[in-house]
């Protein structure tokens, strides 16, 4: 296998970009359920945490040093925890199922298990272009 085929040349061949995105899905999908009345409360902050998850990532891939990709990374985080929290939310007033719950709260975890994987490297500075 040619080595140039795992380079990773774009975001969107980030596993931690890639991974979000699919957040980002689920989020709109589950979202659209909950009341109007919410489409400037929660359902707004919920959607702008998760695309922040992914363009913070986007961002920090285009940065040229270590110190700056990690900190659009570490915002990326911030991000995703915020969004988890509003998931707990969420799920305890009603506005997502258990089972809704526990499938975003998971695939929320591998995105934060990524994610950890590439602070790590730009904290090493593994990962410059």
């Amino acid at each position: 296998m040619n080595n140039d085929e795992n380079k990773i040349k774009k975001f969107t061949d980030l596993h931690a970009w890639q991974e979000g995105h699919k957040l980002v899905l689920m989020v709109y999908k589950n979202t659209e359920k909950f009341p109007d009345k919410e489409r400037f409360g929660i359902t707004d902050q919920m959607r702008r945490a998760v695309v922040s998850l992914t363009s913070n990532i986007a961002e920090g891939f285009s940065r040229r040093s270590s110190k700056e990709k990690n900190r659009f990374y570490c915002m990326a985080q911030a991000s995703l925890v915020e969004l988890q929290n509003q998931l707990i939310i969420s799920r305890d007033i009603g506005y997502l199922p258990n089972d809704d719950f526990k499938i975003i709260a998971d695939q929320s975890i591998v995105a934060n298990k990524l994610l950890n994987g590439l602070l790590k490297a730009t904290k090493d500075k593994k990962f410059e272009f």
